[in-house]
């Protein structure tokens, strides 16, 4: 009697019944998950930008809140939480952490007496200036990383493909 070939008792079978045959489970290479290399890819522009930013003692989250603050000015707290993902209870952290280092503030809102508006205080407007002017240095390393604008672009399209709901569907949730 000749010893069979595991393979061809489970040809036709499938990928899971040959792993289960042969003890091995099938898993795809991790250079080719998209999620993974997403990961990796966040951890790497994350640590630059912790370096980047620790002289100002600024966390990424705090930077998004900052940027938003800056750009739309009295932006009710619930809003700026819901555009960055954040829960409330997490976003009420960040901005008391804002307040007590001086760069912004919460003021009753005109409309709703029950609700706060955001915005930049005097020094946080000069700390923005700075943080700008950081965040371009940071971001020039990430482009040329990329191999330039064009290439920055492409991947920024890449990534607005994911987050856009797809065709005739709901939009991605945030994580």
């Amino acid at each position: 009697m000749t010893p069979r070939n595991p393979r061809s008792r489970t040809e036709g079978r499938g990928v899971e019944t040959a792993a289960r045959v042969s003890g091995r489970v099938e898993v795809p290479p991790m250079a080719t998950i998209i999620g993974y290399k997403l990961r990796r890819a966040q951890l790497y522009v994350f640590q630059d930008f912790i370096e980047t930013f620790a002289r100002m003692k600024l966390r990424p989250a705090e930077f998004s809140v900052l940027a938003i603050i800056a750009e739309t000015p009295g932006l009710k707290q619930s809003e700026i939480a819901e555009m960055l993902g954040v829960k409330r209870a997490n976003f009420v952290a960040l901005m008391d952490n804002l307040e007590k280092r001086g760069l912004a503030e919460r003021r009753k809102a005109q409309t709703d007496r029950r609700s706060h508006s955001v915005h930049l205080t005097e020094d946080g407007a000069r700390f923005v200036r700075k943080m700008t002017a950081m965040w371009a240095e940071h971001e020039d390393r990430l482009i040329e990383r990329l191999g330039g604008i064009d290439e920055r672009d492409r991947l920024i399209d890449l990534l607005d493909r994911l987050l856009s709901p797809p065709a005739g569907g709901a939009a991605a949730s945030d994580p």
